[in-house]
């Protein structure tokens, strides 16, 4: 039997020793005390939680935000043979009696749920029949308005304090200021509870802030110079496939990904970044959470992340090793122009949310006080033209109505197209050999899906793509072009969307419930911007210097790596040089002593100086060794 936090790291993880302060917050959680650890990102949070629930009897409750966060949690538990399981999507009352039966009689160690999950009644009594033994909540800002990603839902969470009123809770952030870290503590009732707080300061990370135009050329620069793995972060779907393509016609080994690949196109390209066969990763902020990969040199912002926090929690993936990384972002007049006119456009009026919260209800004909609990699926763009609604605007108040628990979203791009062959073998062969541009695809086709003369078959068509060596889109043309000849059945999944209704029916009454959180929140929306812009043009104080101010650190330690702080020394080297010269100039000749004890600078420091100066023909030696100016 495994008896120590240790045994149990070494056991499961294959790590010797806990980082700090990971054990000191593993030994608060085995005292049963209520916990609040404030770790940067990479700093081992799981593990916080999931060592001591390990060595517990009984389940651990993680409450997370994020369904992909989740699903990522509980597969790589899975892969270290530890039994843990989430709420499927869609679950019916029979399906949720189930699957806790199997956490009760399964010893299963861990249940990943949402906070929405946990407001329903099932859930709530099928939980109270669980031997609890830890209740985690992951990214735990989430509960303060003050947050840089607030759910209500979240503040739904301390209902587990009266369920299981004998269970400590451990709650866990990357980023979080004093006035998040008390909402934290207010919301889920913690009293007298343990705070852990590690420093955001990074010893090892570089922050290099460029104003530059020419970004693509610099990015040719940088990889020229640095060979370690990279993400580069861009703001588009569109821009993480031009990127990557440019980089790989100038022989850099890259992918790319984006949320709106198919589950095995992500899977390749996870794949092929973590061996390192394509180094570099071109990515949306739909990648990283949960990535673990400690030799990430460099991170990338080519376009400007939402706020302050999203960005250190994104540069904070470079350097988990403790080697020198770095965290590079570039921007221009541009970019500013259009973050503010992005912060203004995004933000909605009340009347605006209330007019697309009406207008879902009427799309999926849903009567006045009607809850119809099914998932209902559509494509957000056609749902936008139909109402002439802004796609960016109306995409924050879908956000919006999911945090505040009126909807339920997923994106659907796990739905899978089908094909079957309706056209004779025959038929679809002599079709092929006269259409030589094709007849290669057919033969992938028809060989990569047994089965498609007799029934309709699932099919990737990025599988398909690569297969045949040519774009997912081609695939999709050459399949209609078939399907035109009455060759095949296509059809294609033009879903990007899925929606479950929460609440009855009940138009602007449900809107009004929460239009004084809405509005503070989207004021703290904006605020965020300027404060991210401030930072991005104070050019005069050390980076790290302004982060730490941000998150309530008070420190005076300068980085020393970052592009203010490199700025600033070669400002004071020109100076010495300068102070010399213009000393020289009104003196006779002087000895490096003598030079140092009237500028009052150390004289190692003068001898650099005196060097530079002596290697590019500006001062002599005198036979009596002392430095004048050159005649």
């Amino acid at each position: 039997m495994i008896n120590s936090p240790e045994k149990i790291l070494k056991e499961y993880w294959g790590f010797n020793a806990f980082r700090n302060p990971q054990k000191e917050i593993i030994t608060s959680v085995l005292e049963n005390t209520d916990t609040i650890a404030l770790l940067p990102t990479g700093g081992g949070k799981s593990i916080c939680f999931q060592v001591p629930a390990l060595l517990k009897d009984g389940v651990c409750i993680v409450i997370s935000p994020l369904i992909a966060l989740m699903q990522d949690q509980v597969k790589n538990l899975k892969k270290r043979n530890i039994k843990a399981l989430t709420i499927p999507s869609g679950s019916n009352q029979n399906e949720i009696i189930t699957l806790f039966d199997n956490i009760k009689f399964g010893k299963v160690k861990f249940l990943y749920i949402s906070p929405e999950r946990l407001q329903t009644p099932l859930i709530q009594q099928k939980i109270k029949e669980l031997q609890v033994n830890l209740v985690a909540i992951d990214e735990a800002h989430c509960i303060s308005e003050w947050g840089h990603d607030f759910r209500p839902s979240y503040r739904s969470i301390k209902i587990l304090k009266e369920l299981l009123p004998t269970v400590n809770f451990i709650a866990l952030t990357a980023t979080a200021n004093k006035r998040v870290l008390e909402d934290i503590s207010t919301n889920l009732a913690l009293s007298n509870h343990a705070l852990f707080q590690k420093s955001f300061f990074k010893e090892n990370l570089a922050y290099q802030i460029f104003k530059i135009e020419d970004k693509l050329s610099r990015l040719i620069q940088i990889f020229n110079k640095t060979k370690v793995p990279a993400i580069i972060y861009v703001n588009s779907r569109k821009k993480t496939v031009e990127i990557s393509n440019f980089l790989q016609a100038n022989k850099f080994k890259s992918t790319c990904y984006h949320a709106g690949l198919s589950p095995s196109e992500k899977q390749i390209a996870f794949e092929d970044w973590m061996s390192e066969k394509k180094p570099i990763i071109v990515a949306t902020n739909a990648f990283g959470m949960g990535i673990d990969k400690p030799n990430v040199g460099l991170v990338i912002h080519y376009n400007l992340p939402a706020s302050i926090e999203n960005y250190v929690q994104e540069t904070g993936r470079a350097g988990r090793n403790e080697k020198k990384s770095f965290g590079v972002l570039f921007f221009n007049e541009n970019d500013l122009f259009l973050q503010k006119k992005q912060a203004e456009n995004s933000i909605p009026t009340i009347s605006e949310i209330k007019e697309v919260h009406r207008k879902l209800y009427q799309y999926f004909r849903i009567a006045n006080g009607e809850l119809l609990e099914e998932m209902f699926f559509f494509n957000f763009s056609e749902f936008c033209e139909k109402y002439n609604f802004q796609q960016l605007k109306t995409d924050v108040i879908l956000k919006l109505l999911a945090n505040y628990g009126v909807v339920v979203l997923e994106n659907s791009f796990h739905k899978k197209a089908t094909l079957m062959v309706t056209g004779s073998h025959f038929a679809i062969l002599h079709f092929s050999k006269s259409n030589s541009s094709l007849k290669y695809f057919v033969n992938i086709l028809l060989r990569t899906y047994g089965g498609l003369f007799e029934n309709e078959i699932k099919i990737d068509e990025f599988l398909i793509a690569k297969k045949a060596g040519i774009t997912s889109s081609q695939v999709v043309t050459n399949l209609k072009i078939l399907e035109k000849q009455n060759l095949v059945a296509y059809t294609q999944v033009t879903s990007d969307l899925s929606l479950r209704f929460l609440v009855p029916r009940e138009d602007d009454k449900t809107i009004n419930r929460f239009s004084k959180e809405i509005k503070q929140f989207l004021f703290l929306k904006k605020e965020k911007t300027t404060k991210f812009i401030n930072f991005l043009t104070n050019n005069t104080r050390c980076r790290s210097e302004q982060l730490l101010s941000y998150f309530d650190e008070k420190t005076t330690k300068k980085c020393g790596i970052c592009d203010v702080c490199i700025s600033q020394k070669n400002k004071t080297k020109e100076n010495i040089t300068a102070q010399i010269q213009a000393l020289l100039k009104k003196n006779q000749p002087l000895s490096s002593l003598e030079i140092s004890s009237l500028l009052n600078i150390f004289e190692k420091v003068i001898l650099i100086h005196l060097q530079g100066l002596l290697a590019t023909d500006q001062i002599i030696i005198n036979n009596q060794n002392k430095f004048q100016i050159k005649e």
